[in-house]
């Protein structure tokens, strides 16, 4: 790592990888210096991620074994040593490529954070009245020297390292990520704005993802027979509705688990039938429990 000066700064030492162990560990937390970004160092071996979307980026160093997932109509592995980078918005998986699992180390950096540090590489933030976001083509990339300081972020954001170490590594990690594997694009949102149908009914499960909802419900507000409006939901969104109310759910679940409401008040007010349901659904879409995301949130 190198100040502006042009002066070196040294990289503290930093364990090799080990293999992944057969028993899964998963530690989540966030750092509120950095736009409260969420972190999540974890080592699964049965579990596996539902389809699902983030608000934020996915971006992370895989430490020991294997990860495949799928992403854009591809089914993509992620060996030891690799970066995984999955943009905001896009439907995605997550499950053990090899029998002992994977471990790794991963970042999830709002669009904002990023966009402040592309701007301060490119000077260009807006495009035709919309702002620009690192776009990386490939969601799977071999960069060793990078994994490495990926590595040694993700330690000192764990460790409570300075603050001052933390802004400085991040800020040159991800300077060094997006001039070395991004290209620049605009920021396109995942959900297409044209079809009024689809807009109707995701304003109305985002008003109403409490509620005890049918597929005839939804017809109707679209004003579409239910195969019809299955095929396009499907088509615009990437999850069916059921998938896309759960994700709601969960989400909203999250925020009020964060906000230190009890789990069990928060799954009554989420619509879910109780605790162990939504238990089942956050681990499947977020990789940690309630209760280890309010653990490493603060709230219990």
């Amino acid at each position: 790592m190198v100040n502006p000066r042009g002066q070196s700064l040294a990289a503290s030492t930093f364990p090799s990888p080990q293999a992944a162990a057969p028993k899964e560990t998963v530690k989540f937390w966030r750092n509120p210096d950095l736009g409260d970004i969420e972190l999540l160092k974890a080592t699964y071996v049965t579990h596996s991620f539902s389809r699902h979307t983030h608000d934020s980026y996915a971006i992370g160093v895989i430490d020991a074994g294997v990860e495949e997932f799928t992403y854009r109509g591809a089914t993509h592995r992620a060996t030891a040593n690799s970066l995984v980078i999955v943009h905001p918005g896009e439907v995605h998986t997550g499950h053990a490529g090899v029998p002992s699992g994977w471990q790794y180390r991963m970042f999830y950096p709002g669009v904002e954070l990023l966009q402040q540090t592309y701007a301060e590489l490119t000077d260009a933030v807006l495009t035709d009245g919309q702002q620009t976001i690192p776009y990386f083509p490939n969601p799977v990339i071999q960069d060793a020297e990078l994994a490495g300081q990926l590595r040694r972020l993700h330690h000192a954001l764990e460790t409570a390292s300075s603050r001052l170490e933390c802004d400085s590594r991040f800020v040159w990690t991800f300077a060094q990520l997006i001039a070395r594997h991004a290209e620049r694009r605009c920021w396109i949102r995942s959900i297409r704005q044209e079809n009024q149908a689809v807009q109707q009914v995701l304003r109305y499960l985002k008003s109403h993802y409490a509620e005890a909802i049918s597929l005839d419900d939804l017809a109707k507000i679209a004003n579409l027979k239910p195969l019809r409006l299955l095929r396009l939901f499907q088509r615009e969104v990437g999850l069916p509705p059921h998938a896309y109310l759960v994700q709601l759910r969960v989400k909203q679940a999250k925020q009020l688990i964060g906000a230190g409401v009890p789990i069990a008040q928060a799954a009554f007010d989420t619509g879910f039938t109780d605790q162990s349901h939504l238990n089942r659904h956050f681990k499947r879409l977020m990789g940690v429990t309630p209760g280890q995301y309010a653990l490493g949130c603060g709230a219990c």
